[in-house]
């Protein structure tokens, strides 16, 4: 089996450092090491990334002694990987079991995969001495042009990002996160993955729990959906501004991405809408209309059927819409 570095950058997380190491020293991986970067954590975190360090050979930590900020630990990690395969898994999210050695056995069988990861994340977390789930995982693999083809016709991330394994040698090549992005910079990395000669693993087997807490980098887009939007559309102007202009259909992409982004605002906007949820519904409407009039008027039916789960997220929507509805006039 191949070999891979797995880097778990830190912050305050100390409460749930131990399981996110553990759930990967636990993977049954030979040639595997992790390292720990600690980027000036207050609390007990130092302290157990030390036991962890004591505890297991394969464990090393780095300390920063003042905050450097997340991308400064991401790029950190880009350098110190080594191995054949590279992981960057955040210290408050734990891998299932299995998950090293299903994308490290595809990858070892396919040298073009560049990338190999999970489009659903598991829901509960996984227990200690849980049976390995190996067997039965199935991976589609497609050139990498398809997943970026995705990227702008659905302006969604369909990779996990705590689940992508990547090819070392394909990490060094396209580079460092961009620190001008601060929420969707692991999705403009992987545009500049897919773009590559090569190509991607995908899975519908969760390879990670990714746990929802209210100190998350994530949760501010989380509650704020125009804002969320808005990061995608930072993370497709950064990619088609540098890497992604040399494709040879490069403005056509921009255009659909565009587009789609704006179709994505708009439906998730109904979506919102259907469950009461004005502000955001609010703000979802006014982009999509600031990125395209017509919407005001014509709803962009054609992105249900661009987005392959369109339709069915906005069946529970409308499904959600109509039970509130309902109640609303039983109580009233």
């Amino acid at each position: 089996m191949a070999s891979i570095d797995v880097a778990i950058p830190n912050f305050q997380y100390g409460r749930y450092l131990r399981n996110c190491v553990q759930s990967v020293l636990s993977q049954g991986v030979e040639d595997l090491r992790v390292l720990i970067i600690d980027n000036a954590s207050t609390d007990n975190s130092v302290e157990v990334a030390e036991q962890l360090e004591a505890e297991d050979g394969r464990v090393s930590l780095v300390r920063h002694r003042r905050n450097l900020g997340h991308h400064a630990s991401f790029n950190e990690a880009i350098d110190w990987a080594q191995s054949d395969c590279f992981l960057l898994l955040c210290a408050d999210d734990v891998l299932t079991t299995g998950a090293l050695s299903r994308a490290l056995s595809v990858m070892e069988q396919d040298k073009t995969i560049n990338l190999a990861f999970a489009n659903r994340a598991a829901l509960t977390l996984p227990q200690p001495g849980a049976r390995r789930t190996d067997v039965g995982a199935k991976w589609d693999v497609m050139p990498g042009r398809i997943l970026l083809d995705r990227f702008c016709r659905t302006a969604l991330c369909s990779v996990v990002g705590c689940s992508a394994v990547v090819r070392t040698a394909a990490q060094k090549r396209v580079g460092y996160y961009r620190t001008s992005l601060d929420h969707t910079d692991d999705f403009e990395l992987f545009m500049r993955l897919a773009m590559l000669d090569g190509s991607i693993a995908e899975t519908g087997t969760p390879q990670v729990f990714l746990r929802s807490h209210d100190e998350a980098r994530s949760v501010v887009v989380r509650r704020n959906r125009s804002l969320q939007i808005r990061k995608y559309e930072a993370a497709f102007t950064s990619f088609f501004a540098h890497e992604g202009r040399h494709l040879p259909d490069a403005d056509a992409l921009q255009r659909l991405a565009r587009r789609s982004l704006a179709s994505r605002a708009y439906w998730s906007g109904v979506s919102h809408l259907c469950r009461g949820d004005f502000a955001n519904a609010s703000g979802l409407f006014r982009y999509a209309v600031e990125r395209s009039r017509s919407t005001a008027f014509v709803p962009p039916v054609d992105y249900l059927f661009r987005h392959e789960r369109a339709l069915e997220r906005a069946a529970v929507a409308l499904a959600d819409g109509l039970q509130r509805l309902h109640l609303a006039k039983r109580t009233g």
